[in-house]
């Protein structure tokens, strides 16, 4: 079983669009965009490199999927995230018609949750999510993220799409890893870790009555 991973810049209002710049994602009227460029450091650049130092595939949506296209091919490999992207198989969640001259792009359309279960049944390195914010409210109504590696960003935005909207499967997880950047940004790693657990802070009522008296 392939693992499925959300790596994704959020604020602490939970806000991840548009973290790169002004113009990569606007709509609704978003106007921050940029917002996690003045905190980003060696430390996360590091973070990134390793997460990202390993095989993986990529799923992404396809507002994403164009933005990768036009940048990192025309990257250098003095990038240290530019290899391993350019190497990596991109499945596409698109309804329309997919350019597929950057090297090796499969799309994916119709039963899309369907596809995806068997994607990860399949034979493989792990798939990784960048951006592809509707995708991944798609993939966590139909709880099929195993684990997310988040950077929060020590700001609030107020609105602009979230990570976590309505409709998200309740579900538990536990942590893997944390660490703070020299900028104040909290890297962590989330795992799966079964069903949402419930308890009370709340007396009982036998309790009640004694504190009463």
């Amino acid at each position: 079983m392939r693992k499925l991973i959300v790596l994704s810049f959020i604020t602490l209002d939970g806000v991840m669009q548009g973290p790169g710049g002004p113009g990569e994602d606007d709509s609704g009227g978003f106007k921050y965009g940029g917002w996690s460029v003045p905190y980003f450091d060696d430390v996360l650049g590091n973070v990134m490199g390793e997460q990202m130092g390993h095989p993986f595939d990529l799923l992404l949506g396809r507002t994403t999927y164009d933005l990768f296209a036009a940048y990192w091919p025309r990257v250098g490999d003095d990038n240290p995230g530019a290899p391993a992207i350019n190497r990596a198989r991109k499945y596409v969640v698109s309804h329309q018609p997919v350019n597929l001259d950057w090297k090796t792009t499969i799309p994916i359309n119709g039963d899309v949750v369907g596809k995806i279960k068997q994607l990860k049944t399949e034979d493989g390195p792990e798939l990784q999510i960048h951006g592809s914010g509707n995708l991944i409210q798609t993939l966590l109504k139909n709880d099929l993220v195993d684990e997310f590696w988040l950077k929060t960003f020590p700001v609030a935005l107020g609105s602009g799409k979230r990570l976590f909207a309505e409709g998200t499967m309740p579900v538990g997880f536990a942590v893997k890893d944390s660490q703070i950047s020299p900028s104040g940004v909290v890297v962590s790693s989330y795992a799966r870790a079964g069903e949402v657990k419930l308890g009370s802070f709340m007396l009982t009522g036998s309790s009640q009555e004694a504190t009463r008296d």
